[in-house]
């Protein structure tokens, strides 16, 4: 589905409820305005429905922003206001709930007109919040990787692959829009913010204010649990992520690099070395003149057709040793069964101490052994002592004992079944690897990834995922998994 597709169904559905309260339940004072409030408002509830289903999808796209502008504001006259992006990126979670909530009982205030003037202003103000979110990525563009956004002298044509934030994160993974597309669609929802602001006095209003009241206090209390349900108890109940229950993970991953593969260059983006002039040669033309065009000119871009296929995460699925042997095949082209259990933020704080360390100096000498044949022998000489600070690992209780009551079963039961287990664990190495078997019990492989591809996959931390075949059959949150019996007579008849 496109936006426009969307925007579409939903100004569908904002007619429909319109000629409703027109001409049934007679409470509106102006046609356009009633459509107005139910299209932002649908529209709000739907943008927010899709983000609450997944809260740590939207905090994740949180941590993206806030550390871009952290990178941007760092290295500038206003770099006091950089460490608020590190102090907003620790609370994301909770920022991009309240976010959630706000955006989706605005969409039912907008439609009810609850307190037209308030509902007025502050759909205006999350309309431009969102505009400078979308619109500060859509122009980092124009910004090559090693210019700072401020630098506006050395900003050049907009190259998508500049973008610091690919994905605005507006549908959360339901429909991946490019911030350029975004940006656009938020200077349109400009139109209706400003006129929210000047004519709210006409707005139609529903229901009594006590009724308003309960209904966006039932809203509010529901969307609470209802966002904390979605990671803290349970997966998303509603899966818009590529690594979905069923999915051939194997196959999507081959067709999309296949399709990443046969794309045609269409055009060079050149750049003059002397004038700095940015010109585009048509490909064919270019390869005929190859010599000529290389040496009055470097590459800026290589202009391509878009793939068959959208490349999704699952191309980024790259699972390793931590010596960097690539382990992927243990689950994308394995015939048996397997369990992979995801670790996306071992759980641990290292405490310094101090250990005295024993230094053996020696010194060498020679000896004659024969008749022009000598001996080089070590003595030692003294032992000398010095400190060292060393870092004691300290796991997480909590996470241990859920390594311990969860995995732990589901390991031994499974061996007995000749299903093998191997934990993919992010920011830790093998040391710390083997202390983590060593605490659990749990022996078997330890591997590494990518974090943000681990917290794709799976919210839950840990997380487990039954993998046959290159297919994933099914992921459990850790306080979901059933009995091993439950799960092979499901999974593995």
């Amino acid at each position: 589905m496109t936006i426009v597709t969307l925007m579409g169904y939903i100004g569908v559905v904002a007619l429909a409820l319109t000629l409703i309260l027109t001409f049934i339940a007679k409470v509106h004072k102006s046609w356009l305005m009633t459509f107005a409030q139910n299209f932002t408002g649908l529209l709000f509830i739907f943008s927010g429905w899709v983000k609450a289903v997944d809260p740590m999808g939207t905090a994740i796209k949180m941590e993206d922003y806030f550390a871009e502008f952290h990178a941007t504001f760092a290295d500038t006259a206003m770099s006091f206001i950089a460490p608020l992006f590190p102090f907003l990126s620790s609370y994301s979670l909770a920022f991009a709930i309240f976010m959630i909530i706000l955006e989706i009982v605005l969409g039912i205030m907008l439609i009810l007109g609850d307190r037209p003037k308030l509902t007025a202003w502050l759909f205006f103000l999350i309309v431009v919040f969102f505009t400078f979110l979308t619109g500060f990525t859509f122009l980092t563009g124009y910004v090559p990787l090693d210019v700072n956004f401020f630098s506006f002298s050395d900003w050049t044509e907009y190259k998508a692959s500049n973008m610091r934030v690919t994905d605005c994160g507006c549908f959360g993974d339901f429909i991946k829009l490019e911030p350029r597309v975004s940006f656009y669609k938020d200077l349109f929802l400009l139109i209706p913010a400003l006129y929210f602001i000047f004519r709210y006095k006409d707005m139609h209003q529903l229901l009594t204010q006590k009724k308003r009241n309960l209904i966006n206090l039932f809203a509010i209390v529901f969307l609470i649990i209802y966002c904390i349900y979605n990671f803290y108890w349970n997966e998303p109940h509603v899966d818009f992520r590529p690594f979905k229950n069923g999915a051939n993970i194997a196959a999507i991953k081959d067709a999309e690099i296949s399709a990443a593969n046969n794309v045609s260059i269409l055009a060079m983006r050149m750049k003059n070395k002397k004038t700095g002039e940015i010109k585009l040669f048509n490909y064919d033309k270019y390869m005929k003149n190859l010599s000529s065009i290389s040496d009055e000119y470097e590459t800026v871009e290589q202009i391509k057709t878009d793939p068959s296929i959208p490349a999704t995460k699952i191309s980024e699925f790259i699972i390793q040793d931590f010596n960097g042997d690539d382990m992927t095949d243990t689950y994308l082209h394995n015939p048996e069964p397997h369990i992979m259990v995801q670790i996306s933020k071992a759980k641990y704080h290292a405490e310094p101490e101090k250990v005295i360390v024993r230094d053996s100096v020696f010194t060498t000498d020679t000896i004659l052994v024969v008749k022009d044949s000598f001996e080089v022998i070590k003595k030692l000489a003294d032992i000398k002592e010095r400190e060292e600070t060393r870092y004691k690992i300290n796991w997480d209780p909590e996470f241990i004992n859920t390594l311990k009551n969860v995995i732990k079963p589901l390991f031994d039961a499974a061996a007995k079944d000749n299903v093998k287990m191997s934990i993919v664990v992010t920011g830790i190495d093998q040391e710390k690897a083997d202390d983590l078997a060593k605490v659990t019990g749990i022996d078997c492989p330890y591997y590494t990834a990518d974090e943000k591809l681990i917290k794709t996959i799976m919210r839950s931390n840990p997380g487990i995922i039954l993998w046959k075949n290159g297919v994933l059959l099914h992921k459990w949150h850790y306080k979901k998994l059933p009995s091993w019996d439950e799960i092979k007579a499901t999974y593995l008849k």
